[in-house]
Formats: structure tokens, C-alpha cells, sequence
């Protein structure tokens, strides 16, 4: 109950309504990220809104256009009419009024009257029907005269048009009024002065604009009514030809997707002879040719993989009778000539090497065939880096590489296989003596709570820009006039990156011109785990922190590693 009283003490008004504004503002942008979306996805879409706006626009101007000239022309023709019958009212009350010389005759009031009431003739006395009026704006005591009567004529025949006929000659107006209480109509007020005998007067011919409006507005309404079925005839008309043109590109697109993914029977249904049956066609045509390269391609890597394979294995048998008998003269070398001796001590060494290549080549066979399997079990890394790097101690004294070896005292337990993880090692250490060129080789192992890293750095010649990811190509080297000392067969780094793909890892380089390289071994401490990041840094730690972001010049690279190695 307290909570409740605190938030309704906290919720005043002002709050209230900005969450109400907050709310709506984050639903509009919703539905603008929807509209965004299916703008930017969707050709139909745009195709039907681009010709909705554009018809659109289209008919408002030509109705604008249309409705606008009809009402012109009724106004002209109306005007003409007007005027003709303005005229010839004046020639009537002309003939009618010249006969007085007198403004005061008794008998001009009644002469105005019968003039007016000839002008009106038959028509019926409706105040929406035409009007006379007869009006003497510069002599005094005469009436005005109108027919029919109306109650304020005064809304039709203003005073500045009264001023404006009687001074200047004939003039018009158009008006809006209401008269004896109907609705409001527009008129046509026309004026014009007649010349008598006693003076001046003016006469009034007010003409109802009703028929030239009702006329207008159906001519506008019918435009309108019609340019909107237009513009819905477009667009369904677009819909229908979009929907033709981009149903064709969604089953090619669908199709595409259905071939990258492997899929390669799939095909386009091809429908007629038009454009896009010959599109349907064409493509069908292409993912049959990508097909049959691609299971040429995938036949001859098959035909590769198993002739590497049975070449390993057949190579075997014979090189184990070789082995043996190898292994009969090396052991009585002794008693043989020196010359001799030293042969059998060559073909020793080689024999060694050509069985490291054929294991490496069984292994990749292995890898490359997908038979490689993982026997992860909770295993310490630390006595097997330093199983490690005991074995390689003698070569790298004989080379005269100093080892420094980095490890944590306590122990690092992760779910791998310790021969595969003692294999990467191996070749990594190896690698870095071979390339060390007589300087310190550091390996360091760090963990944290997901990962375990371990980095081989040496401060050998390095990588050129480019060569951190040919450096586990198969058989590559960066100098091919560089000897093996180690006896290497240049499928160690493949394997090594193989084997730690099957951990689920990563095995990664870095190297400069000058400031040797560095491996980075990462591995999850659980099996299945997937890797987020590393505890130790790819990029050594004996670089200054700016190498990352602006790479240093190979002067610089080579004087800092050096300072380093003091």
C-alpha cells in the first residue's frame, strides 16, 4: 500500500503525459521502421507508391485545369448574355424615357415603372430569377425602381457600384447574397448609365449564377470522380505488372539462395517464350553449368584426397621393409667404411623425414575426408607445454635459441585432446626456433574463466603484410631458399590449424618485417564451448601500444624488439 502511495505521489500530471508522448513517439517509430523496411525490401511496393503519388499529382492538376477553364467559360458566356440584354434594355429605356424633358414630370415615376415592368416581361417574380432596376443617382426625387421586388437589393447594387456607373460608364460586379431570406447565391450585376432629356439614370441588370456554378461543380465533381478511378486503375494496373516482373525475380533470388546453399538441382519453372521465360531459361541454363564444374571440381578434389590416401598407405608397406633394412646398416655403421657410414646415417635421417610426411599426409587425408575425430578429456596444458618444450631444448640450444617459457603456477584444465594440443605446440615451437634466427623465443599460457591462450613469439625475420594467413597454407614458406633444420614437411601449420578448428579454437599469426611473429593458440576451456575472445593479446606485448592502431616503420619495429631482447 505505502509503494502504491509513493508511485500516484510520483505520477503527477506532467509526468503523465510525457510517458503518453514517450509511448506514442516510440509506436510511430516503430511503424516508421516497419514502413522503412518494407520501402527498402519490397520493389512492388515502391513501384505502386511511385505511380500512386505521381497520378495523383497528375489528375489533381488536370482537374484543377479543366474545372477551372469550364467555369471560365460559363462566366463568359454568361457574361455575353448579360450584356446583350443589358443592351438592350438601354435602347428600350432610352425610347422610353427621351419623351420627358423634366426631371420633376409627374409622369416619369410611372414611366420608370412601365419601363421596368416591360423589361421583366414574362418572366415569372422569383428573387432567384433575373432583376431590372432603374435608378437615378443624380436627380433628386426620383424613386429607384425594381422588378421584381426584393427586400435589400442594396447586397447586389452596392453604392460603389452605383458611384462606379454613374461616373465612369458601364460596370459590373459578381456578388454573393442572400435575398428575401433564400441562400446564398452568386450574381451578375451589370450597370450601365442612360442619357434622357432631364438627366442621367442608370439601369441594373442582376443575373443568378446558379445554373453556371451547379454546371461548374458537376463538371468538377466529374473530373475528380473520374481521375480518382484513374489513378486506382493505375495503380492496380502497376500492382498486376510488378507483380509479373518481380514474381519472376523472387523465384530466381529464392532459387540463387537454394544454390549457394547447396541445392544445385535446383531450377527456375519456365513459362512461355517472353523476356522472362528467356531469363527463367538463361538461369536454369547457368546453375546447370555451376552444377557440373562444381561437381567436376568436387570429383577431382575427391580423386586428389584418394590418391594422397592410397598413395600414404601403399607408400607403407614398402617403406617399412626399406625401414628395416635401414635400420640393420645404420646400427652397424661402425663396421663399414666412413663414406659408407655416413650414407647410412643420411638415409637414416631421411627415412625419418619421409615418414613424417606420409603421417602428415595420412593426417590431412583424415581432415580433408572429415574422418578426424575429437578425444577431448579435462586435460592440464601446463606439463604439456612443458613437455614441449623440453624435447625442442636441444635443438634450440644446438641453433642457440634461448627459451622462455611464461607458464602460471597453477594448473590450466580444459576439455581437449592432448595429443592434437601437443601436436600444434610442437609445430609452433618448432616453427619459431627454426625462424628465431639465434634470438629469445617466449611461449606464455594464460586462461581466464572460458579460454585458454597460449602464444609462441620469436623475433626472427617475421611476416610480410598478407603472410599471417598464407602461413597455414599446405607446403608454403616465406623464403623457399631457406633450409629445414627441423625436418618439417610444410603440412604442420595446416594440421595445426585443423586441429584447433576441431577444438572449436583459434590458432592465429601476426608478424612484421623485422620484428618476428607470433602465434596465438586459443582454445575453450569446455568443450563446445564457443570462443568470445582471448586472454592474451595477438599482437605482442614487448610493442609499444601504438603498432596497433599507426604500424611502426621496420626501423622502428627492429630497434624496439631489440631494446626488448636486452
Amino acid at each position: 500500500m505505502r509503494a502504491a502511495l509513493v508511485r500516484l505521489r510520483d505520477s503527477g500530471p506532467g509526468r503523465v503525459v510525457g510517458g503518453w508522448w514517450r509511448a506514442l513517439a516510440w509506436r510511430a517509430g516503430r511503424v516508421a521502421a516497419v514502413v522503412r523496411q518494407a520501402w527498402r525490401r519490397s520493389l512492388q511496393l515502391r513501384m505502386v507508391a511511385i505511380t500512386l503519388i505521381a497520378s495523383s499529382v497528375l489528375v489533381g492538376v488536370f482537374a484543377f485545369v479543366v474545372a477551372n477553364r469550364a467555369s471560365t467559360i460559363l462566366l463568359d458566356q454568361a457574361t455575353a448574355n448579360a450584356e446583350a440584354q443589358l443592351n438592350a434594355g438601354e435602347i428600350w429605356a432610352d425610347s422610353q424615357l427621351g419623351v420627358h424633358s423634366q426631371a420633376f414630370d409627374p409622369e416619369l415615376q410611372s414611366t420608370m415603372l412601365s419601363t421596368v415592368g416591360y423589361l421583366v416581361g414574362g418572366e415569372a417574380s422569383q428573387v432567384s430569377g433575373r432583376i431590372w432596376s432603374l435608378r437615378a443617382y443624380g436627380v433628386p426625387g426620383l424613386q429607384p425602381v425594381t422588378a421584381p421586388q426584393v427586400d435589400d437589393v442594396s447586397q447586389v447594387i452596392t453604392r460603389e457600384l452605383e458611384t462606379s456607373v454613374a461616373t465612369e460608364g458601364p460596370s459590373s460586379q459578381i456578388r454573393t447574397a442572400s435575398l428575401n431570406g433564400g441562400e446564398p447565391q452568386k450574381y451578375l450585376v451589370y450597370g450601365t448609365p442612360v442619357l434622357t432629356g432631364f438627366g442621367q439614370v442608370e439601369l441594373y441588370y442582376v443575373v443568378p449564377l446558379t445554373a453556371e456554378d451547379q454546371a461548374a461543380n458537376e463538371i468538377r465533381t466529374t473530373v475528380l470522380v473520374t481521375g480518382a478511378a484513374l489513378v486506382v486503375l493505375l495503380v492496380i494496373l502497376t500492382a498486376l505488372v510488378t507483380r509479373l516482373v518481380v514474381t519472376p525475380v523472387r523465384v530466381a533470388a529464392r532459387t540463387a539462395q537454394r544454390l549457394s546453399a547447396g541445392l544445385l538441382d535446383q531450377r527456375m519453372a519456365v513459362n512461355g517464350e517472353d523476356d522472362l521465360a528467356l531469363l527463367g531459361a538463361s538461369f536454369n541454363q547457368m546453375a546447370a553449368n555451376l552444377q557440373r564444374q562444381i561437381v567436376r571440381l568436387e570429383e577431382m578434389s575427391r580423386l586428389q584426397r584418394r590418391f594422397t590416401s592410397d598413395v600414404s598407405h601403399e607408400l607403407r608397406t614398402p617403406l617399412t621393409t626399406v625401414r628395416m633394412a635401414a635400420d640393420l646398416i645404420f646400427a652397424e655403421r661402425d663396421e663399414f667404411d666412413p663414406a659408407v657410414a655416413r650414407s647410412a646415417e643420411l638415409l637414416q635421417n631421411e627415412l625419418d623425414r619421409f615418414e613424417n610426411l606420409l603421417t602428415d599426409l595420412l593426417e590431412i587425408s583424415r581432415f580433408d575426408a572429415g574422418f578426424a575425430m575429437l578425444d577431448s578429456e579435462p586435460t592440464d596444458l601446463v606439463p604439456i607445454v612443458e613437455r614441449v618444450t623440453e624435447r625442442l631444448a636441444g635443438l634450440a640450444e644446438r641453433v642457440g635459441v634461448p627459451l622462455d617459457v611464461d607458464l602460471p603456477d597453477a594448473a590450466m584444465v580444459a576439455e581437449v585432446d592432448p595429443r592434437r594440443v601437443e601436436r600444434i605446440l610442437r609445430n609452433l615451437v618448432g616453427n619459431a626456433i627454426e625462424h628465431g634466427e639465434g634470438k629469445p623465443v617466449r611461449v606464455r599460457m594464460r586462461a581466464d574463466e572460458s579460454a585458454v591462450s597460449i602464444t609462441v613469439r620469436d623475433h626472427g625475420v617475421g611476416l610480410k603484410p598478407g603472410e599471417e594467413k598464407l602461413v597455414f597454407n599446405r607446403f608454403w614458406r616465406a623464403d623457399p631458399s631457406r633450409a629445414r633444420q627441423t625436418g618439417g614437411t610444410g603440412l604442420g601449420l595446416s594440421i595445426s590449424l585443423e586441429d584447433a578448428r576441431l577444438h572449436g579454437g583459434w590458432l592465429e599469426a601476426w608478424g612484421a618485417p623485422g620484428a618476428g611473429a607470433q602465434f596465438r593458440l586459443t582454445l575453450p576451456c569446455r568443450a563446445g564451448d564457443r570462443l568470445t575472445a582471448a586472454p592474451l593479446r595477438l599482437v605482442p606485448d614487448d610493442l609499444p601500444p601504438r603498432t596497433a592502431e599507426s604500424p611502426l616503420s621496420v626501423s622502428e619495429l627492429r630497434r624496439v624488439t631489440e631494446e626488448a631482447q636486452s
